[in-house]
């Protein structure tokens, strides 16, 4: 009786964190881990350490934020900079990076859907109103859609949970079928390695993990989920499990790629083929199951955070049930179905988005440690010294983010 009294409470307890999980575990984080494994081996292990940390200090932020003000990042940043100047050209950059971006990227995470599915079924399409669309297009389309209109948080953390825990039981499962060697994988985790040609690889890793949508995102979930100072204990709890299990689902990937070497491969779903000589089909059909779990799990979080960023920037209501609400998230979903459903690659889109993306990393970490101090906003819970370093140090790794990532797009 005891037992199963602690596992309700258990499940009572997890919050966004594995949401904000589920967020950063899309089809580009899964690409990136299997080019790092089949490239790299267990070398770059590392650069995920890493980008866990850095997680964990931002989203603890923003977590800490969203539960003492009530309010979501972007209504705070509004609230708070009082020059109209700067307050106007911090709020069309978020609305750039996050609405747009996640409209160009949402394609991305439906198409990490169908690629899961396509590995272990065929995917016919369908004729509606002169168009040929992907019938899996639709299906993760209308799962998503379902789920967000709704409009329950309860309903869409349960969702994602258990989506979360599908997909890390997963990868989990394919890297124990690799039977790697626990010691390599320490080395690889906690001895930094720089190998030639593997300096983008390891921004990447970081870049794809430490993203701007996920503080925002965190930030309006909390209020949802926790109304009250004594709940940060359990934030906190909450955001550091789920963002280890995520580090540790990357890192799974990573550990499976690095069982298979070849050129030919640069996918997961190529993985999982890859992976089906030497462990049999069973490892094809749990990476499967596994990709489409990432890639539907991002296609629900991103039209979610882009609705909570455009109202929180636009001073609407963030009620899932709002109009305004439900036409971001619509918005941003019935692209991404229509880009996936007809192979159309929206190219200036993505570039414009990746350039704002990659101007926000920084500067939101700058506005994100300046509210943090703030004793008007957070009063006691502001930031303590040890947080401020911490942060800092985060700041010195997105600015080379943002290095790295305009340098791809203009260089």
């Amino acid at each position: 009786m005891k037992i199963n009294f602690n596992v309700k409470h258990l499940f009572k307890n997890i919050g966004p964190g594995p949401l904000v999980a589920a967020a950063f575990i899309g089809p580009g984080t899964v690409t990136m881990c299997t080019i790092a494994g089949i490239g790299f081996g267990y070398a770059l292990l590392w650069a995920m350490v890493l980008s866990v940390f850095a997680t964990i200090v931002l989203q603890e932020m923003a977590a800490r934020l969203g539960i003492i003000t009530q309010k979501g990042l972007s209504e705070v940043i509004r609230t708070e900079i009082k020059n109209p100047v700067f307050r106007t050209f911090i709020v069309v950059l978020i609305l750039s990076a996050i609405v747009i971006g996640n409209a160009a990227y949402e394609a991305g995470n439906i198409s990490g859907g169908i690629l899961g599915l396509e590995t272990i079924l065929s995917n016919p399409s369908l004729n509606l109103f002169g168009v040929s669309f992907k019938s899996f297009s639709l299906i993760i389309g209308a799962l998503a859609f379902v789920l967000l209109y709704i409009g329950n948080y309860r309903i869409i953390e349960r969702a994602l949970i258990t989506l979360v825990i599908l997909m890390s039981l997963a990868f989990l499962t394919c890297a124990i079928l690799t039977k790697p060697n626990v010691l390599d994988i320490l080395k690889g985790a906690f001895i930094p390695k720089f190998p030639e040609n593997g300096l983008l690889i390891i921004v990447g890793l970081i870049g794809t993990t430490v993203v701007p949508y996920n503080l925002f995102l965190h930030a309006s979930l909390v209020k949802e989920k926790w109304q009250k100072t004594s709940d940060l204990r359990i934030a906190r709890k909450d955001t550091f499990v789920a963002v280890v299990l995520g580090g540790l689902v990357s890192m799974c990937i990573i550990i499976s790629a690095s069982a298979i070497q070849g050129e030919s491969i640069s996918n997961a779903a190529d993985l999982a083929k890859g992976l089906e000589p030497l462990f049999g089909s069973f490892s094809k059909y749990v990476l499967a199951i596994g990709l489409f779990a990432a890639g539907i799990t991002s296609a629900i979080t991103a039209p979610l955070a882009a609705a909570y960023v455009a109202s929180g920037c636009l001073g609407w209501s963030s009620n899932l049930k709002s109009i305004k609400f439900r036409c971001v998230w619509m918005f941003i979903l019935v692209l991404g179905v229509a880009f996936s459903s007809t192979n159309i690659k929206p190219i200036q889109i993505i570039k414009f988005a990746q350039v704002a993306n990659g101007i926000l990393l920084p500067v939101i970490a700058v506005i994100l440690i300046y509210i943090m101090n703030k004793t008007s906003v957070l009063g006691k819970y502001k930031n303590n010294t040890k947080q401020n370093i911490l942060g800092f140090l985060i700041l010195g790794i997105t600015i080379l983010l943002s290095a790295v990532a305009l340098g791809k797009v203009f260089l």
